[in-house]
Parts: structure tokens; sequence; C-alpha cells
């Protein structure tokens, strides 16, 4: 069984599919912690319900990213935290995380990379008027979705497409691919 932690910043819907795997017994792995960045996203509420723990904090309170992140450390460090899952959490991960969970930490990214990393995936890919795009999950590294690929799945544009109907497809892409990569990565 493994212990992990959630990195979150807003709806919490990867969140919500991971939990529920662990839940089931499908993902042998328990949440330990979710981290959160944002006072007010609803991935609290979703962890408040499951009765996970929360570390929510403001980055801009600390002196520096290193400070924030060696907080971070010593809550991940007290829950025996072994993985770092990144679902929607939008700030990247520094050195002194990085550091401290070295190929231990796993992002989903609502693209296929390497095309369209940061924000707005979705947008990029509509606006560049592409015939695809993907869901990837990936290792972190330093940079901005560049770390080793784990996981992809190629997901079709429709001509119609919107970025409301393109954002259900990638979330229900990305709640199935995710859970099954974490089961082949805690599996080993």
């Amino acid at each position: 069984m493994k212990n992990i932690a959630v990195f979150a910043s807003g709806n919490g819907s990867n969140f919500q599919a991971i939990l529920d795997a662990t839940r089931s017994g499908e993902l042998n792995a328990t949440i330990q912690l979710l981290v959160c960045d944002r006072q007010n996203a609803y991935c609290i509420q979703r962890a408040e319900e499951a009765n996970i723990p929360s570390f929510v904090f403001t980055a801009k309170q600390y002196e520096s990213k290193e400070h924030y992140e060696a907080e971070v450390i010593s809550h991940l460090k007290e829950l025996n935290v072994e993985f770092i899952i990144l679902a929607g959490y939008m700030r990247l991960i520094g050195p002194t995380i990085l550091d401290a969970f070295p190929g231990k930490i796993v992002n989903i990214h609502p693209s296929f990379l390497p095309l369209f990393p940061g924000k707005d995936a979705i947008g990029q890919a509509l606006l560049a008027n592409v015939e695809s795009t993907g869901v990837t999950v990936h290792y972190v590294d330093e940079g901005m979705d560049t770390g080793p690929i784990i996981a992809q799945e190629k997901i079709i544009i429709d001509k119609d497409e919107t970025k409301e109907s393109l954002e259900k497809k990638v979330h229900d892409i990305e709640h199935v691919l995710y859970v099954d990569t974490l089961k082949k990565l805690f599996n080993q």
C-alpha cells in the first residue's frame, strides 16, 4: 500500500477519481494529504468530505518558493508520503520538493505532450486547429511538462468541437488513464 499526497489547485475531479479508486481497492494506495495552493478550491471540500487532511497555503505569504516547499515537505514526511500525485496543481514544483522526492512525482497534463505544455492546453489545441490532442501522464522534472512520459492517450478533435466538449472528453480520459497508470507504477 503506497502512501500518497495529491496536489491540486481547483475542482479536484482527478483527486476524486484517485480517491474513488483507493476506496474501491482498485488502486493500492492511501491518500494521506491534499496539498492545495488556493484557499477556496473545491478540491478542499472533497478532501474534507473524505476525512483527508489538507495543507492549504498561499504562496505569497512565504518568503520564497523554497520556504513553502520546505513546509510542504515537513507535512509529507510526517505522514510517510512516498509519492506525490499532481492533479490540476497549477504551480511548478521547485528543486526543494524535486530533490526530496526524486522519481516519485507524477503529473497529468491535458495534451499529447510535447505539444501544448503549460496552461490552457485545451485552448491551445483548439487555437492551433489540430486534428487531435490527448492526455499525458509523466514524471515531473524542473521544466514545465517536460518530464519523462509514462502514458498517453490521443483524443480526436471533432470539427464542431467546443472548449467545453473537449474538456469533457479530456476529463473522461484523464480519470481512467491516471488511475490505470498509477496502478502500474504502484505495483512495480
